[in-house]
């Protein structure tokens, strides 16, 4: 098990990186994050929903992704609430005092799903949330020390050198654990480090001195990993602000803003800026397409929008002729009205839309999880993804819609064309679409981007990359793993 310092001290990307390489070892591995809080979410083959960097990793690990990778997905609403989803399915609300109590509740599950992964890997690759050290939340936690101890797990400890102080934050992290739990520590490792890794041995030794634990290394810093998704929201307020481009994409910063990585295609692309735009700040003027994304509190965030003023900036730019596209919520955003008459999101009650495409939405108990493809209207390229939400939308602007999927029309667009929105996840990463979509705006070539092949490449320079500084045969050792090709692929 991988645990943390800190929140975004890199877990989900090492273990990633280290799944990718040992499964080119010939091991069956597997991901598992006990819980997780992200309202970034991707729907798995047995129609639930798991956190985006479980499904990464899954990835990474030539692994299916099913709802044991993360049994517990913690989906925030509000800043004391969050929806809890267990095992891929909607369990309820819970505000963050209440969940403190549910959390021992949820522990059968975690270890259930574990079970089965156990039962058919070689290793699991276990992952912490936030810290180790939140020794506060420690009764009935069911994401660290409390799940390592039900699991009976060894524990690897990952400080992040970058954000500074991580001899502190090792050997505090290991002061405050209870006896019992420090045993547990295996050892620990340093990444994200940046210059000449010789320059930390003192560091290292300082650690060990102080903690009697091992070093499997240090871990320079990864640029590449800027171009695989994030989960974290922290990584919007590392993109935050306007970047050199030709085509400007916007992208309002909803309160509850959710599966932002539906915009990381367009990041990925040359000659295109994507600026998200946070609060307090206009959408700026000369920008091309206003993207609204996806959000786990449609109404709230609504009226958010309206707050920062962001509804003028959107009519204004319509009328200098530029594109708005909005995905899920943001899609619900742009018709009519949204109403919400069971308190599905929160609080009972119902809103004017932008009023930009003929469709209204009623927010619905059932919640649609299912991978999709099919083509855009207007141009026949290909897409695919996967719809998560819940509401059922109706209205006259889905007589022009803008997708036909496998189970039909799906979106809608405006009649002059320059707003549309949907339903599908993942729209951007089908490479002939978006290099369609991208030409309408500026005269260009294709950029010959292949977004899905370059997620690939960047997961194997990741394992590339931990093999050189990372001690992989020694971590094994530690599973109690056999470093030889595995007999569990039949």
């Amino acid at each position: 098990m991988f645990q943390g310092t800190g929140s975004d001290v890199g877990k989900s990307l090492l273990v990633a990186g280290l799944g990718r390489a040992y499964r080119r070892r010939g091991l069956v591995v597997r991901p598992f994050k006990p819980q997780n809080m992200s309202n970034n979410a991707a729907v798995t083959a047995d129609g639930g929903e798991i956190g985006r960097a479980q499904a990464l990793q899954a990835q990474a690990c030539g692994a299916p992704l099913v709802t044991d990778l993360n049994p517990v997905l913690l989906k925030p609403q509000t800043d004391v609430g969050a929806q809890v989803v267990v095992q891929g399915k909607i369990w309820g609300n819970a505000k963050a005092r209440d969940y403190q109590a549910l959390k021992a509740r949820l522990l059968p599950a975690v270890l259930e799903s574990f079970e089965r992964l156990c039962a058919e890997s070689d290793l699991v690759l276990v992952e912490g949330a936030g810290s180790a050290a939140e020794v506060n939340l420690r009764a009935g936690d069911i994401a660290n020390m409390g799940f390592a101890e039900a699991a009976d797990l060894p524990v690897v400890l990952i400080g992040d050198i970058d954000r500074g102080g991580v001899i502190a934050s090792i050997v505090g992290t290991h002061a405050l654990l209870p006896a019992p739990e420090r045993a547990r520590l295996a050892g620990f490792l340093i990444n994200k480090f940046r210059g000449d890794v010789s320059l930390f041995d003192d560091g290292l030794d300082i650690i060990s001195e102080r903690t009697d634990l091992e070093s499997f290394g240090v871990v320079p810093w990864f640029p590449a990993a800027r171009r695989l998704p994030a989960e974290d929201a922290m990584a919007i307020e590392r993109r935050v602000g306007p970047t050199p481009g030709l085509i400007r994409i916007a992208v309002p910063v909803l309160s509850r803003i959710a599966n932002f990585d539906d915009l990381d295609p367009l990041i990925a692309e040359p000659d295109v800026a994507v600026d998200f735009v946070e609060a307090g700040r206009a959408l700026p003027g000369d920008t091309d397409v206003v993207v609204l994304p996806g959000s786990k509190a449609t109404l709230p965030d609504l009226a958010f929008l309206r707050a920062q003023g962001w509804d003028i900036d959107i009519a204004a730019h319509l009328r200098r002729g530029g594109l708005v596209v909005g995905l899920c919520g943001g899609y619900q955003m742009l018709g009519t009205r949204i109403s919400d008459p069971q308190g599905i999101e929160g609080a009972v009650g119902e809103a004017e839309g932008l009023g930009l495409l003929e469709i209204e939405t009623e927010l619905t108990v059932d919640k649609t999880l299912v991978a999709a493809e099919g083509i855009e209207i207007a141009s026949g390229a290909a897409v695919r993804g996967y719809e998560m939400h819940v509401g059922e939308t109706r209205g006259a602007g889905l007589q022009r819609p803008m997708l036909r999927l496998g189970a039909g029309p799906e979106g809608a667009v405006s009649a002059d064309g320059r707003v549309m929105g949907c339903y599908l996840h993942g729209l951007f990463a089908a490479d002939g679409f978006r290099q369609t979509f991208l030409g309408r705006i500026r005269a260009r070539g294709a950029s010959g981007l292949a977004y899905e092949a370059e997620v690939e490449a960047t997961l194997d320079a990741l394992a590339d990359h931990l093999e050189k500084h990372l001690d992989l045969d020694r971590l094994l050792e530690v599973a109690g793993v056999p470093a030889q090709p595995s007999l569990k692929h039949g």
